[in-house]
């Protein structure tokens, strides 16, 4: 199986490398893939989650009602699936900010290199932001491996 490989760095040339102000967290995973498909095609497979992270979902955003955060549900109605903020051939972009925490995702293909790299960046707003984001960072890790490696093996049906 193809392996997820973690960069130390955002590649320079994806949207979120610059303008997003204070970064409290980043990471980025990349596979080798060969691809014709856009971003916008890859994000749409990728960002649909498998069911056990679903499941996992559905406990955290049990969690967040409590502190009156938005749910998993309430987020993904306001935008109609995942908020997209930047859509290019070869870089998908999404994220929201919240009054405790802001977020950018990038999905970026870079043909000369055959590889799909998926970052994350995060500004916290408030020690809410903190203490959500210490259970979340380690699930995030788990669920981005994990949908990459599932991506790596794809194969499209010609």
């Amino acid at each position: 199986m193809k392996s997820v490989t973690k960069l130390t760095f955002i590649p320079e040339n994806s949207v979120i490398s610059n303008g997003f102000g204070r970064v409290d967290y980043c990471d980025t995973y990349c596979i080798v893939k060969k691809t014709d498909e856009t971003a916008g095609e890859i994000a749409a497979r990728v960002l649909k989650l498998p069911k056990w992270a679903n499941w996992l979902m559905s406990i955290r955003d049990a969690i967040v009602r409590i502190f009156r955060l938005k749910t998993s549900k309430e987020i993904l109605q306001e935008h109609q699936g995942f908020p997209m903020i930047a859509q290019h051939e070869n870089e998908f972009v999404s994220g929201a900010n919240d009054n405790h925490l802001d977020y950018r995702l990038s999905i970026l293909i870079d043909r000369e290199k055959s590889s799909i790299t998926f970052s994350t960046i995060v500004h916290f707003n408030n020690f809410l932001g903190r203490l959500y984001f210490i259970p979340v960072k380690l699930f995030h890790k788990i669920i981005v491996k994990a949908i990459l490696k599932r991506e790596a093996v794809y194969e499209i049906e010609k």
